[in-house]
């Protein structure tokens, strides 16, 4: 099992001399989250980004990076607003492996809730599903092109 960490609200940060919300080069949320599991996940952190400063490069070394890695389970930690693209981008590869994307819609930092909650939701479901590519979010669970993010509502639903 292998967790990848491409950025996004999850682990968003306060600078108070900017006084914004920034995402840091490092894997503290994440590792501040999974510190308190049983079992020792792989954390790889590659893009460090908002999923609205992804572009096709940045979903090309995700795919390459999750098509290389030997864990046949991984789970991604992604911004919400650009998973569906990048989950389908990753599913066009049509890999025997599972994969599910998972985010926050607030960061970790703010409150640990959500974040926290999503993750350990996101690794039990990776441990258990059937290869494919999957969206675990707010406590929905689906395939990748099943999930999205309503922003009306600003919550996950399947359609």
């Amino acid at each position: 099992m292998a967790i990848y960490n491409t950025g996004g609200t999850f682990n968003k940060c306060y600078d108070p001399l900017k006084g914004e919300l920034f995402v840091p080069h490092d894997n503290t949320a994440i590792e501040a989250v999974v510190a308190t599991f049983a079992e020792a996940v792989e954390i790889k952190g590659i893009i460090y980004k908002d999923s609205l400063e992804m572009d096709d490069a940045d979903r090309s070394l995700l795919c390459e990076r999750i098509a290389s890695d030997q864990a046949d389970r991984i789970v991604v930690v992604h911004g919400t607003d650009t998973m569906n693209q990048s989950a389908s981008a990753v599913a066009s590869l049509k890999l025997d492996k599972t994969v599910v994307f998972t985010g926050a819609m607030v960061p970790f930092w703010v409150d640990t809730i959500e974040a926290t909650a999503n993750l350990a939701m996101a690794l039990g479901y990776a441990r258990n599903a059937e290869a494919g590519v999957y969206i675990v979010m707010q406590g929905v669970c689906g395939t990748y092109d099943t999930v999205v993010k309503n922003r009306e509502v600003g919550k996950f639903e399947h359609v």
